[in-house]
Parts: structure tokens; sequence; C-alpha cells
């Protein structure tokens, strides 16, 4: 436990230490945040009721499914993954350090726009606050469990950022941040249900939590957590 504590620890002091943790981690979800926050409330003043929610959204799928995917790339398509072998240290150690790490960095992002949106935009808190919080880690396990199987499948930067952006972009757009999903043509709406954020983000606007919304995102973050297991059962293999 000792060990796990002190790679987690690293990990963290080397995210934040990182450009590309910072840049998509709070960087650009925090831009995205400060220049479109105020053209949502001054197009749609309704806007202000799901603010919060929405920029969340964005963040977060920005930090999961663009920002962590490399990490794991660059190290488990280098020769870091033999000295893991070679000293007995379990390639999984680092794919776990490497969740919690980029989860409390996401967190504290999300936390920023949920004290900052209020002050900035005058948007409207979440009739819920604990539903908020508990749908708001959901989708950010869920997202990040995602992530790190682009990471284990993906052994070339580029096309990982292709394949980032097919998922990311679609995600963004279908989930309701933008437009309401009813507004969505019905082939597309059904489209929408596929990603996690489309039910992280209704659930997060719920005034009590609603298994029917979370338990859709929780199944991504299970299904995700075993093909990350048989994913890295293979590179112990090779």
């Amino acid at each position: 436990m000792g060990a796990f504590l002190y790679s987690l620890f690293l990990q963290w002091i080397l995210d934040i230490r990182s450009k590309a943790m910072l840049i998509t981690g709070y960087v650009l979800p925090l831009i995205f945040f400060l220049f479109m926050g105020g053209i949502f409330t001054s197009v749609n003043p309704l806007s202000q009721e799901t603010l919060i929610q929405s920029m969340c959204i964005f963040g977060i799928s920005m930090g999961a499914l663009v920002g962590l995917p490399p990490a794991l790339v660059e190290l488990y398509s280098s020769e870091i993954k033999k000295v893991y072998k070679a000293n007995g240290i379990p390639l999984s150690l680092s794919v776990a350090t490497h969740f919690i790490s980029a989860f409390l960095h996401l967190l504290i992002m999300s936390s920023i726009i949920f004290i900052l949106a209020p002050l900035l935009f005058e948007a409207e808190l979440p009739k819920n606050i604990t539903t908020f919080f508990i749908s708001l880690t959901l989708f950010i396990m869920a997202t990040l469990g995602i992530g790190c199987i682009f990471g284990l499948v993906m052994k070339n930067i580029a096309k990982l950022t292709m394949v980032s952006q097919i998922i990311f972009l679609p995600s963004i757009m279908l989930s309701g941040i933008m437009f309401p999903t009813d507004l969505l043509p019905k082939a597309l709406n059904y489209v929408s249900k596929i990603f996690p954020a489309t039910w992280a983000f209704q659930a997060m606007t719920e005034e009590t939590v609603r298994l029917e919304l979370c338990v859709p995102v929780l199944v991504v973050f299970l299904i995700s957590c075993l093909v990350c297991i048989i994913l890295l059962s293979k590179k112990v293999n090779l």
C-alpha cells in the first residue's frame, strides 16, 4: 500500500508539471468556460440554469478523452514497460495511478467552475448539490475509463488524437449541453444515448439521484474496467 500511495503521489506531481494535463485538464476547459459562459448566458439567459453542468461536461470530456490517453500510449508503447516487467511491477499500477491522479485534477477543475460560474455569469447552482457531485463523480470515472481504453489500445499518438476527437466531438455536440437533445433528429437522439455525457448531463440537473440516469454511466465505467483488465493481461503476455 505504501508503494502504491508513493506512486500515486509521484504521478500527481508529474501531472501538475505536465503541460498536457495543464492544457487539457485546466487551461482549455477554463478558457472555454470563460469564453462560452458569457456567450451562452447572453444568447439564452435560461442557460444559466445548466451552465455549471454544461461546462463541467465539456471540461471532463476534454481532460479524460484528449488529455489522459497520450500519457498511457507513451508509457505502454515505450521501453518503460520492460522496466516495469523486469522489476516485477504490475502494469496495472500505472493505469491506476494515472486514473486516480486525473480524477483528482478533473474534480478540482469542475469545482473551480462550480465556484466561479455563479460569480461571473450569475449561473444557478444545481438543484441538489449532492446529486450533482454524485453524478459528476460517476461521469469522471466513466469517461476516464474510456480514456484508459484508448491509451491501452492505441500505439500511435497521431491515430490516438484522431480517434479521441471522433468520440469527443459527438459526445459534446449530442449530450445536450449545446442545445436540448429533443431538437435532434430521432436517429441522432438515439445515437446520443451511447455517450455517458448525455446521461450524466441529465443526472446532474435532477433534484434527486435517479438510477435510470446514473446506472448507464456506471455500466460504462464497469465495462471499461473489464476491457482494461483484458488489455493489460494481453500486454503482460507480450
